[in-house]
């Protein structure tokens, strides 16, 4: 037997140690290295709202055009609602919305938060892996404030229900829309300046902005009353609306760069930041008042670019864009005055698709739908199939390498695949499930499109096809070629409209849209559900 001297031994050894564990390729070392994560969440911002995907736009946006040519665009990325608050739900947990007690329109600011207790969302799981999380912007989940609007409010006593109860270690922001209240600004759990006051919506008369502002245009501002007035919500004295979106702007930088060195050190960090733009009031900030050629409305989105600009700035200048996933979308399509910048102005905010927020049609949900990651994602790139905000918890914990419980993320797939250029990886098959403020759903396989209606519920009638006693009115798009939805293909296919109907159901009654054990759902009060038994 040949000897060896102890020093050749532990060279031995070294070399072998160190090269069994060193990286097989870069897609490997990517994986084991865990970037920052940050989702910036615009509220009511349409697919032609970003002149990188619209060159006719009206308006320039080039802090996210910058994120689209240096990441990837999913040209079908839909949010899983028409309207704020199932998008919200669905964003953080990876499950449908209408799975709960929601199953129509949206919450208020004070009452039991929608995401159930022990749900896991994506700061729950990324807590387990280590992150610092945060989140900076509106809620819209709803949160429990201390006694009853104008009756016996604690504003001195904390909230309850709210983000940092469901994963966040640090949360400022609004608790919901600025036409629903509670308006004032939160940290943590507590109220910063007690809503003690009184306001409602009041016509815009801002000399500046007014003669440019559409006719559904108004404002949340002073002077505000002691008395509670019909459809008044509550206010904080120092409330101002045109300086939402720069406070949470210099919080969410704020944050940032408190949270760097620990990046840097080797603890990542997950910040939230969904904007309260372009969402009615549009109440754009002086300095931007103005300045486009679309009226208020142009002058608001391109301080919302701004705003995105100064976080993605912040990244730049702690040294953290390279490793860093910026996810930028938007809650669902634009409000129904798009019509109005349309007629008026030539601006399309919804590109060629029909309809707006609250449609069951493409434009109520196909939205903006970025991801920039620079150590992981090639600069350029584009995915056309299907896919959902739901699948961002899932996408999530394969990069992080999170597992996900089958009692959590029940609708969400991992785009992971698309990422590190192995599409074929993706299950194609899957189907996305579309949702409209009425309740009524649409299913999408891959060219296909099925409009489950009864009534839109939004800015545009449906063609209706004669239902059976009990059935659903149908209409069915080849999205591919049509993905405008003028040709209505129902009897053309009835084929396609079984299959759809049969797949739609299964993933209803499953209580999941991904492969594991059934999980319960809430089945009460449904009656969108016409054409299936619960």
């Amino acid at each position: 037997m040949r000897k060896y001297s102890l020093l050749t031994v532990l060279s031995l050894f070294i070399i072998t140690f160190v090269g069994c564990n060193q990286p097989k390729d870069k897609k490997e070392s990517k994986i084991t290295q865990k970037p920052n994560i940050l989702i910036i969440y615009t509220d009511d911002q349409g697919y032609g709202d970003v002149s990188a995907l619209n060159p006719e736009a009206k308006f320039k946006t080039p802090n996210m055009d910058k994120l689209a040519n240096e990441g990837v665009v999913f040209t079908d990325g839909h949010s899983s609602d028409a309207v704020c608050t199932p998008s919200r739900y669905s964003l953080l947990t990876g499950r449908y919305s209408w799975r709960t007690s929601l199953k129509k329109g949206v919450l208020r600011a004070d009452g039991p938060c929608l995401i159930e207790k022990g749900r896991m969302t994506i700061a729950s799981m990324l807590k387990t892996k280590g992150y610092n999380t945060a989140m900076v912007g509106k809620w819209h989940l709803q949160m429990d404030f201390a006694g009853q609007p104008g009756k016996d409010r604690d504003w001195s006593q904390p909230f309850t229900d709210g983000p940092i109860e469901k994963g966040f270690d640090y949360f400022f922001g609004l608790p919901a829309s600025m036409n629903f209240g509670v308006l004032t600004f939160l940290e943590n759990d507590r109220v910063l300046d007690p809503p003690v006051l009184w306001t409602k919506k009041k016509k815009n008369t801002n000399p500046r902005t007014y003669k440019d502002a559409s006719p559904a245009d108004y404002r949340m501002t002073p002077p505000y009353q002691d008395e509670k007035m019909r459809g008044g919500v509550e206010v904080a004295p120092s409330f101002n609306d045109e300086l939402v979106l720069e406070t949470f702007a210099n919080k969410a930088v704020e944050r940032i760069n408190r949270l760097a060195q620990d990046a840097k050190k080797g603890t990542p960090f997950f910040l939230y930041v969904p904007l309260t733009s372009p969402h009615l009031p549009h109440c754009t900030h002086p300095d931007f008042q103005g300045r486009t050629e679309c009226g208020n409305y142009g002058d608001f989105m391109e301080e919302t670019d701004y705003r995105v600009g100064q976080v993605l700035d912040a990244l730049e200048a702690n040294g953290l864009t390279e490793n860093t996933l910026v996810i930028f979308s938007s809650d669902n399509g634009a409000e129904t005055n798009y019509t109005y910048h349309r007629d008026t102005y030539g601006h399309y905010s919804n590109l060629h698709f029909k309809g707006g927020k609250r449609d069951i049609y493409e434009g109520g949900h196909r939205v903006p739908f970025i991801m920039r990651w620079p150590k992981g994602i090639k600069a350029g790139s584009k995915v056309n199939e299907p896919v959902c905000q739901v699948d961002f918890l899932a996408t999530i914990a394969d990069i992080v390498g999170a597992s996900v419980p089958d009692n959590a993320g029940e609708d969400s797939y991992s785009l992971y695949p698309f990422i590190t250029n192995e599409a074929s990886k993706y299950k194609s098959e899957r189907a996305v499930i579309h949702h409209a403020a009425s309740g009524h759903f649409a299913i999408r396989q891959g060219k296909w499109k099925l409009n489950m209606l009864r009534g839109s519920g939004g800015s545009f009638q449906p063609t209706f096809v004669e239902p059976g006693e009990g059935e659903a009115s149908y209409e069915l798009y080849d999205i591919e070629n049509d993905p405008g939805e003028t040709t209505n293909l129902f009897f053309e296919h009835p084929d396609v409209v079984e299959r759809l109907k049969n797949k739609i159901s299964k993933i209803i009654i499953e209580g999941r849209s991904t492969t594991g054990e059934p999980q319960e759902f809430v089945k009460e009060n449904w009656e969108q559900v016409t054409w299936m038994k619960l």
